[in-house]
């Protein structure tokens, strides 16, 4: 990801309701959402949300998918990856040791195995 393209995604992000529709879009999965969904998830009009929805899409977040009459939208796990690892491309100066913290945090927010990370 270059730095046009971060700035893009952050500037997308930086709304408080395109935030929470994006957050409950990696909480669904790869399923996705339905547009009309979502919008009752952030307590949204429609057509607020649906551009919301559009800011969300030209900055490669999310991706829609047409369903007959209705939109289905899910999150852009890709990007979401890149941008992560555009924020760490250059953590910890050679020292491991200082990301070490931040390594675990993202391995705990994955689904627990039995081993329990993050008590």
């Amino acid at each position: 990801m270059d730095t046009e393209h971060a700035l893009s995604v952050f500037d997308a992000l930086s709304q408080p309701t395109r935030l929470a529709i994006f957050r409950r879009l990696i909480k669904a999965g790869e399923a996705g959402l339905p547009a009309g969904e979502i919008a009752v998830s952030v307590n949204g009009r429609q057509n607020t949300t649906s551009s919301h929805l559009a800011t969300l899409a030209r900055s490669g977040l999310i991706a829609a998918t047409r369903e007959g009459r209705s939109i289905r939208y899910s999150a852009n796990y890709t990007v979401a990856g890149d941008l992560v690892a555009f924020l760490l491309e250059d953590c910890c100066g050679g020292r491991p040791e200082v990301c070490a913290p931040l390594i675990t945090n993202l391995a705990c927010l994955q689904p627990q195995t039995t081993d329990a990370c993050c008590d």
